[in-house]
């Protein structure tokens, strides 16, 4: 009998993927963002082209890529390198930083929506589903991009530093990662999920606490952990050729 450690992964296609999550349809589901609605890391490629932008002064610029070097080294934790890339912008407007996120998340992200999970988030809420979105990156981005989702700000649980009288402050309110993401929707009521979807180990916390659990395009740690609970994978289109060799 094979173990639950060498168990091989199971993928799901396309519409085996939209029935298993609509049949039942779930209440309440929660969505990682970056590597799961959208490739790539949106947070992370914000940072690089708000310096680049000028957005960010030239020391600001350099403290926050020395760290950012100090993080890909694990010298720097996840949480705060997180939290880090928000406090950065302290002292800028808002409204200045929600312009500059509505043009990077257009020019650089929108195309990197995978097709496959906006039909499904949009038979979702056709259907009546509550749907939150939850990520470490900074919420001017995700707020961006959820919205082409049809989920609206207050239903967006991401990294974020308290505003006041317009300015952006160093104060941090919250950074949703690892367990930060069950603590986060635990902390808007909703300790149990009915369906959370997430695409690498900084989700896993979350996708435990759910009744089912959608690794979307996942990374190879959380590949061995959805071999372990016996959760089935799905890869959009866009990135499937990578991992059918």
């Amino acid at each position: 009998m094979t173990s639950l450690e060498t168990r091989p992964v199971v993928r799901f296609n396309h519409e085996e993927f939209r029935h298993a999550v609509l049949i039942p349809a779930p209440h309440i589901a929660v969505f990682d963002c970056d590597g799961t609605l959208w490739d790539g890391d949106a947070g992370l490629g914000f940072m690089t082209w708000s310096m680049e932008a000028g957005l960010l002064s030239r020391d600001a610029s350099s403290w926050l890529d020395a760290r950012h070097r100090l993080y890909r080294h694990g010298e720097v934790s996840e949480v705060a390198i997180c939290g880090e890339m928000v406090q950065v912008y302290a002292g800028l407007r808002e409204d200045e930083l929600r312009r500059a996120a509505a043009r990077y998340f257009a020019s650089h992200v929108e195309a990197q929506i995978f097709p496959e999970m906006q039909s499904l988030v949009g038979d979702l809420r056709a259907g009546g589903t509550d749907i939150w979105a939850v990520s470490s990156t900074n919420n001017w981005v995700v707020e961006e991009g959820a919205r082409r989702f049809g989920i609206g700000p207050e239903r967006v649980l991401a990294a974020r530093v308290r505003v006041q009288d317009g300015l952006i402050t160093s104060d941090l309110i919250d950074v949703p990662t690892d367990e930060g993401k069950a603590e986060a929707l635990r902390g808007v009521g909703i300790p149990r999920p009915d369906a959370v979807f997430g695409n690498s180990i900084h989700d896993l916390a979350m996708m435990e606490m759910a009744e089912r659990a959608f690794p979307v395009n996942p990374t190879p740690a959380l590949v061995e952990i959805a071999a372990q609970h016996g959760w089935t994978v799905f890869y959009p289109d866009a990135v499937l050729a990578d991992h059918t060799k």
